[in-house]
């Protein structure tokens, strides 16, 4: 079930997203992670919508979406990839948004890849200069997606 996040309580959040930040960019330094957090903790989180995928009361999966329409989180747990959860969480907020922009490592090719499935098209690129690694400025529109 995909519920909004209204709790103050963000431990079971930064937890799968610590896990799966981890996870899913093994390029750069776990450290740069785990000294993030306090900024997803009290910036990030409290100034995006979001919605969490949960199985029996547990995250699986969460989507958070920033001003101005920006993704600025999908993840979901790495024991959960490949089952249709980041799907699920992308279709519920494209339900909610006509245009959907985000920022992708360019080296997370798997990430890439979903995105492309999902309807996103590469618009530019971006450095980040704390990993000192390229990304992908991406979006996607309501009206660019062919309906199924």
């Amino acid at each position: 079930m995909i519920v909004e996040w209204n709790s103050k309580e963000t431990a079971p959040l930064l937890s799968l997203w610590l896990e799966s930040t981890i996870y899913a960019h093994p390029f750069i330094s776990e450290s740069y992670w785990r000294e993030s957090e306090p900024l997803v903790r009290d910036v990030y989180l409290p100034s995006a919508r979001t919605w969490v995928l949960e199985e029996n009361g547990v995250p699986q999966g969460f989507i958070s979406v920033l001003e101005m329409q920006f993704i600025g989180a999908l993840f979901v747990r790495p024991d959960a990839l490949g089952q249709g959860r980041g799907k699920a969480l992308l279709d519920h907020v494209k339900q909610r948004y006509s245009a959907l922009s985000l920022e992708v490592y360019q080296k997370n090719e798997r990430a890439v890849s979903f995105y492309h499935a999902q309807g996103f098209r590469i618009e530019d690129s971006a450095w980040q200069d704390e990993t000192q690694h390229p990304t992908w400025i991406m979006s996607w529109q309501a009206d660019q997606t062919p309906s199924a």
